[in-house]
């Protein structure tokens, strides 16, 4: 049985992939006032994306093994 993605996840691991982001640029261009619209901390969770020290300090958030793998079964392809 095929898993079911939620568009929003793909979209959001769509828009990692094509550069690293800064934590705070991710929770800008993210954000919402809804506590049941979680794309990204569901896509962290689910593997997609990973959370690493920055250079000079903060988080980055990058595109998982498992993210890229995700955008090619579904069509994506990252680049």
């Amino acid at each position: 049985m095929a898993q079911v993605i939620d568009p929003l996840v793909l979209d959001f691991v769509e828009w990692i992939a094509r550069t690293p982001r800064s934590r705070a640029e991710v929770i800008e261009a993210w954000r919402t006032s809804c506590p049941r619209l979680t794309i990204w901390e569901d896509a962290a969770e689910a593997g997609y994306v990973t959370r690493a020290p920055a250079a000079g300090g903060g988080i980055v958030l990058a595109v998982t093994d498992a993210g890229a793998r995700l955008l090619r079964d579904n069509g994506r392809l990252m680049g």
